[in-house]
């Protein structure tokens, strides 16, 4: 009797344990959205999010953040592709064409479990260092490379975890009716496809949300870019530039282009939700 109040005891404070956390978690949640809509509401308008910035736009003026959002749109785009066209090979390889115990996978899953925790300004100073070397300036081209160096480990990692649990049955199932290589891996893909979905929509929210490493590469303007070699502007760091202004109309503009990050972070969660469960009626 005494063992089973002690066993109920524990189960009560754990259920408790969990109840809290989940609260934390859900005001602390509530407090930023909350906060970021409050304040940002007031600042805007249709002339935010449709116009470039005007001739005083930073002390107060007419003008919007078109820009900033053209250019983190074109980043994260990009390099979401390129992440996406370099990463899957290496899911692929390490979970079809390698051994489970192999040596080169688990050296492979390290390398990018340290890379996953690198800080994105390392990545900034990293991808400075390249443009420098080459002689680049900062530009469209800088900060989709270096927000692709980012992501990739995200990718990487995520895809990799949803492959290790892809049942081994079916592809000895694939080889042993005489499928290639190729048509096995599309079953592959199309069985890790929620796997893939996932791994996309973190990659993009890190992507969107990130402020240190495009300031280093990608720079920053007030016009929106025609080309790979000019400077382009992105969310996150007008955020920044527009928050440290000691005018108040700036600070609200500063909300106002949080708001719409958070916005768009928003629907992309929402159509990330909603592929995956399509892509999930596929799984085995």
């Amino acid at each position: 009797m005494k063992v089973a109040l002690n066993k109920k005891i524990k189960e009560n404070v754990a259920k408790l344990l969990m109840w809290l956390s989940m609260a934390i978690v859900v005001v602390l949640v509530v407090s930023v959205v909350w906060t970021v809509f409050s304040k940002g509401a007031k600042a805007m308008s249709w002339d935010m999010v449709s116009k470039l910035p005007g001739g005083g736009f930073y002390i107060g003026k007419e003008g919007g953040f078109l820009n900033a959002i053209v250019g983190s749109l074109m980043i994260v785009g990009a390099s979401t592709v390129l992440g996406l066209i370099v990463s899957i090979p290496i899911v692929l390889f390490l979970n079809v064409y390698l051994r489970k115990e192999s040596r080169l996978a688990y050296v492979v899953r390290l390398a990018f479990d340290v890379l996953f925790g690198v800080p994105s300004i390392v990545y900034g100073a990293f991808g400075f260092t390249l443009m420098v070397w080459f002689g680049l300036r900062t530009s469209l081209l800088g900060g989709i490379i270096v927000i692709t160096l980012l992501i990739i480990p995200i990718f990487v990692r995520t895809m990799d975890e949803a492959s290790r649990n892809f049942p081994r049955g079916i592809l000895d199932a694939c080889l042993s009716l005489g499928a290639t290589r190729w048509e096995t891996l599309k079953v592959v893909v199309r069985q890790i496809a929620p796997g893939i979905a996932t791994a996309t929509l973190l990659s993009i929210g890190r992507a969107i949300g990130d402020a240190a490493s495009v300031m280093f590469t990608a720079g920053y303007t007030d016009s929106i870019p025609t080309s790979l070699s000019q400077p382009a502007a992105t969310l996150p760091l007008a955020v920044f530039f527009q928050l440290s202004s000691p005018i108040p109309e700036v600070v609200d503009r500063a909300y106002a282009a949080a708001l719409v990050l958070t916005i768009i972070v928003l629907l992309i969660s929402i159509a990330g939700r909603f592929i995956t469960s399509r892509f999930s009626r596929h799984k085995v």
